[in-house]
Parts: C-alpha cells; sequence; structure tokens
C-alpha cells in the first residue's frame, strides 16, 4: 500500500525532479528557439515526404475534358 502511494506521489512530480529547460532566460530562450526550428523542421519534411510541397497541377477553371 505504501508503494502504492509513493509511486503516485512520485509520477506526479516527474517534470519537477528534472526540468526539459535550462533555468537561465537566455539559455532557455536560445534552447526554445531550436526546438520549434526543429518542429517546423519536421513539418516541412512531412510535406516532403508526402509531395505535398509540390506545385499543383489543376487548372485553375474547370474544364469539360470531353471532344466538343
Amino acid at each position: 500500500m505504501v508503494a502504492i502511494v509513493l509511486a503516485l506521489f512520485v509520477s506526479g512530480n516527474v517534470g519537477c525532479f528534472i526540468p526539459i529547460y535550462d533555468a537561465d532566460p537566455a539559455i532557455r530562450a536560445s534552447q526554445l528557439i531550436n526546438t520549434s526550428e526543429d518542429l517546423r523542421a519536421l513539418r516541412e519534411e512531412w510535406q516532403r515526404f508526402w509531395f505535398l510541397d509540390q506545385p499543383s497541377h489543376m487548372t485553375p477553371t474547370r474544364t469539360h475534358g470531353g471532344i466538343l
């Protein structure tokens, strides 16, 4: 019973023991910028993988497609 209570107490404080970013505001800002740039690069890589960054070959106006 004590182990369960201790596990619940520790699991609620996981983020407080090991901080993700530095405490210094200048270094933390640099780390946050790097993280956001990494996420932006990931989004661009995802679009490249699915060929979403290619130009569209569709015509801006609807065409009939049949013989007139």
